[in-house]
């Protein structure tokens, strides 16, 4: 997981802005496939030959992606979207709090920023918590809920692959992230009033194509509104929105699943999302780019 904000930030020095959102979302798709077909490969070798296989293959392909990333991908990526440094600067620490707080207070970055944290809240305590509601009220055994995140993660790449690039192309960074939230906003309502597995099946491309749109989008939006020298701690920034869900998911995702049942998830997002839409009607990010610049 540690490998893939490193990536974003070779992505992002690499490319051209208005390329960016492309670039990441294909990024995200190669992401999915090795997560789908390794986790079948070693699934298959695990049953064929036991548990040391598939560690012994994950060790051998490992060491494969480290000689081809000392080989293939440039030692100095800055230089490709940045001729020279600003002399006199003074090199941060790897956990410089100062640095991380001059980062979020940009005027360009904190909205983004909070947008991608709020909105991907709710959703994010629900797909936390659907390992349980995928047996207590969807009443699935592993196996068939095992080919529902299939099919989660297949959505998920093509996605990502196929759509946000296209999409991109022709229609701005903060609409596709206004269209995310009020997709979101859909989504939970149907959450609210679903009662089946097949009433979460229609919903699931909906919320793919919300969670996919809002990461791409913001990822791209925060990489431009930093300096190149900065993309790599942006990035982190942005990657540990994830961890801080999976890290009050399980408490509060528990509390919100034991006393109000799976509806309560629909609702707080539905709300959460309508909330962040009309704040974003309101006061474009544009807007805030402008008086930034």
């Amino acid at each position: 997981m540690h490998t893939l904000p490193a990536a974003q930030m070779v992505i992002t020095d690499l490319t051209a802005p208005t390329e960016r959102p492309a670039a990441l979302g294909r990024l995200g798709l190669c992401f999915g496939i090795g997560i789908i077909f390794g986790s079948l490969l070693g699934g298959t070798l695990n049953t064929a030959y036991g548990i040391q296989c598939p560690a012994i293959l994950a060790f051998v392909v490992t060491l494969l992606g480290a000689v081809l990333s000392f080989t293939c991908v440039p030692a100095t990526t800055k230089e490709a979207s940045v001729q020279s440094a600003p002399q006199g600067g003074t090199k941060a620490s790897v956990f410089d709090l100062k640095a991380i707080t001059r980062l979020l207070l940009l005027p360009r970055v904190l909205p983004v920023f909070l947008v991608k944290v709020i909105s991907g809240l709710p959703s994010g305590l629900f797909l936390v918590m659907f390992s349980i509601i995928s047996m207590d009220f969807f009443q699935l055994e592993a196996a068939q809920a095992g080919y529902l995140m299939s099919f989660f993660g297949i959505l998920q790449m093509m996605i990502q692959g196929l759509v946000i690039g296209r999409l991109s192309t022709h229609f701005p960074e903060e609409t596709l992230l206004r269209s995310s939230v009020l997709v979101f906003a859909v989504v939970g309502l149907g959450m609210a009033l679903m009662s089946s597995v097949l009433h979460f099946c229609f919903l699931m491309p909906g919320l793919v194509f919300s969670l996919c749109t809002l990461n791409v989008v913001t990822d791209s939006m925060l990489t431009k509104a930093v300096s190149a020298s900065d993309t790599g701690t942006m990035l982190g920034l942005s990657a540990s929105v994830q961890p801080l869900t999976r890290t009050l998911g399980p408490t509060l995702g528990g509390l919100l699943y034991r006393s109000y049942g799976v509806p309560i998830f629909g609702h707080v997002q539905l709300m959460v999302n309508l909330l962040v839409l009309l704040v974003l009607w309101k006061k474009p990010l544009s807007q805030k780019g402008e008086k930034a610049r």
